[in-house]
C-alpha cells in the first residue's frame, strides 16, 4: 500500500491505530474459518467521524475496505479476500443507553454480546439472541450475520429485535434507518436490508435494539436417546404438538463425546443422541410444558429425561452446549462449520442425509445445532494440510448444501454467505435473484469498495 495513503490514515486516527508490520497485519487475516487473507493496513477507529473519514479516503484512492468485529464469523464474512483496509471496529464499545421505560437499548456496534445481554439483565429486561460466540462476538458482528441462537426457536434472532441503526455508507455519508419505537413502518423496512449484508452495503456504528421482559422461571431438560433418529423426529414431533419450547438443541453421539472428553461434566457418552431443551415462562406454565415436552421425548423413545434441579446444573449442561466448537477443535485442527437449515418438519430426513454424507466420503462429521428451528449445524473435522481430504471435503459440502435447498431449506440459518458459500448463492436465489442482488450493491456502492468478494460482488 502506498505510504502516503498509510500517512493519511495515521493522521485521521492517530498512528497508534493504524498497523502495517507483517505480524499485525497476519493477525487480522483471519476468522473462524480456515483460510486467510492479508490486509494492506488495520484501522482502529474510536467514533463514526474518524469511520466516514476512513471510507471517503478508500473511495479516493479505490481501496477495498473490510469492517470487522472480533472475526468468530464461519463464513469468512470478515476477512478481506481483496487486501485493503481491515477496519477494526471494536473501539466502538460503548452502551450508550438502556432505556427501561421505551424497552429500548443504544449500543455502539463494538460492544460485546454478552457484555450487553448481561448489561440488559441487570437492568432487569431480556436480549434473547445468544449465539454461542457471545463472549467475544460483537453486536455489530451479530447484526452482519444475523445471528441467531438457541433462543431462536421462541424469541427469534437478530432481525427481530433491530428497531433501527446508525450506518456509514459507501460514499461516506450518515444515514439513519428505522427508529427507537417499531423500525420503519412509513415505508420499507432499509434497516433489514442492512441485517445479514455483512457490511457490503454500509458499515454499522450504532444500533436500537427492542428488548423484552425477563421470563420469571425456567427449567432445563436433558433427554438421551439411543437413536439419532428418534431424536430428530422428536423434534419435528414437539412442534407439530404445538410445545414451542425457549430451546431445543440436539448433539450426536460424536459431539456428545467430544464435549465430554473436554469439559468432563458428566454426559451421556453412550448415547446415540441427546436433546438439550428449556422452558420458561410462568412457574405454573414451565411445569406444565415441561411435562408436556417430556411425553413427546418419551413417546418418540428417550431412553432417560433429566431436569436440571439447579442453577449450577442449568449452568453445566449449557456450559457443555457452547463449548462444542473448542471441543470439536481438539479431534482435527480444521472445523468445516456449516448452518444449513431445513424445515422442522424435515430434520429426520436432513440428520440421515448428513450420515450418508459422511459415510460416502469417509469424513469425520459431528451433527449439533439449534434443531428447534431447522439450524443444523453440521461440522467436517478435517486437516487442511491434508489435501485428499480437503477435496473430499468440499465434495461433502456442496453435496450437502444440496440436500438443504431439495428439503426446501436454506445454504444459512445464521452463519452467513461470506466468500466460503458465495459460489453456491445462485443455487438458492436463481439467476433472477442473483442479478437482483448484485445490482442492488451496484447502486448502493458502486465502486464496489466495502467487504468486495463477498455476497453477490463474489
Amino acid at each position: 500500500m502506498q505510504q502516503q495513503i498509510i500517512a493519511e490514515l495515521k493522521g485521521l486516527v492517530g498512528a497508534q491505530y493504524v498497523m502495517d508490520q507483517l505480524e499485525d497485519r497476519i493477525c487480522y487475516s483471519f476468522d473462524a474459518t480456515f483460510r486467510d487473507f492479508l490486509p494492506d493496513v488495520v484501522v482502529k477507529p474510536g467514533n463514526v467521524e474518524e469511520i466516514v473519514a476512513i471510507v471517503k479516503l478508500a473511495g479516493k484512492y479505490q481501496v477495498p475496505l473490510t469492517a470487522r468485529g472480533a472475526a468468530t464469523g464461519l463464513s469468512g464474512g470478515s476477512v478481506p479476500v481483496k487486501g485493503g483496509i481491515s477496519l477494526v471496529l471494536t473501539r466502538l464499545d460503548k452502551i450508550v443507553d438502556i432505556d427501561t421505560e421505551n424497552r429500548v437499548a443504544i449500543v455502539e456496534t463494538g460492544v460485546i454480546t454478552e457484555t450487553f445481554v448481561n448489561a440488559v439483565n441487570q437492568a432487569g429486561l431480556f436480549y434473547p439472541p445468544d449465539p454461542a460466540s457471545a463472549k467475544t462476538s460483537t453486536i455489530g458482528g451479530n447484526i452482519a450475520e444475523c445471528a441467531g441462537g438457541p433462543k431462536g426457536v421462541k424469541y427469534g434472532i437478530t432481525r427481530d429485535y433491530v428497531l433501527g441503526m446508525e450506518v456509514v455508507l459507501p460514499d461516506g455519508s450518515v444515514v439513519e434507518l428505522g427508529n427507537k419505537v417499531d423500525s420503519e413502518m412509513t415505508g420499507p423496512d432499509w434497516g433489514m436490508l442492512l441485517v445479514g449484508s455483512e457490511g457490503t452495503l454500509g458499515i454499522v456504528t450504532k444500533v436500537y435494539l427492542k428488548l423484552v421482559d425477563k421470563p420469571s422461571a425456567k427449567q432445563t431438560l436433558l433427554a438421551i436417546f439411543d437413536s439419532l433418529d428418534d431424536a430428530a423426529r422428536t423434534v419435528s414431533e414437539m412442534i407439530a404438538s404445538g410445545i414451542i419450547p425457549t430451546t431445543l438443541e440436539i448433539m450426536d453421539n460424536l459431539t456428545i463425546r467430544a464435549v465430554e472428553d473436554y469439559l468432563k461434566v458428566g454426559l451421556p457418552v453412550n448415547a446415540e443422541a441427546i436433546l438439550l431443551i428449556e422452558v420458561d415462562g410462568s412457574a405454573a406454565a414451565i411445569a406444565k410444558q415441561a411435562d408436556r415436552v417430556m411425553q413427546v421425548c418419551k413417546r418418540c423413545g428417550a431412553t432417560e429425561i433429566q431436569a436440571a434441579s439447579t442453577p449450577a446444573d442449568m449452568d453445566k449442561l449449557w456450559r457443555a452446549r457452547r463449548a462444542i466448537s473448542p471441543a470439536c477443535g481438539k479431534i482435527n485442527p480444521t472445523k468445516i462449520s456449516e448452518d444449513a437449515t431445513v424445515p422442522r418438519s424435515q430434520i429426520p430426513v436432513m440428520v440421515r442425509r448428513l450420515r450418508e454424507i459422511a459415510q460416502k466420503y469417509n469424513l469425520k462429521m459431528v451433527i449439533f445445532g439449534h434443531a428447534g428451528d431447522g439450524n443444523l449445524h453440521p461440522n467436517i473435522l478435517s486437516n487442511k494440510h491434508d489435501h485428499e481430504e480437503m477435496e473430499r471435503v468440499e465434495q461433502a459440502v456442496e453435496e450437502l448444501f444440496k440436500a438443504a435447498l431439495e428439503l426446501g431449506g436454506t445454504l444459512s440459518g445464521e452463519h452467513g454467505i461470506g466468500y466460503m458459500k458465495a459460489p453456491f448463492l445462485k443455487w438458492e436465489t436463481g439467476e433472477t435473484g442473483f442479478a437482483v442482488g448484485k445490482q442492488l450493491k451496484q447502486v448502493v456502492d458502486p465502486q464496489e469498495l466495502l467487504n468486495p468478494g463477498k455476497l453477490f460482488t463474489a
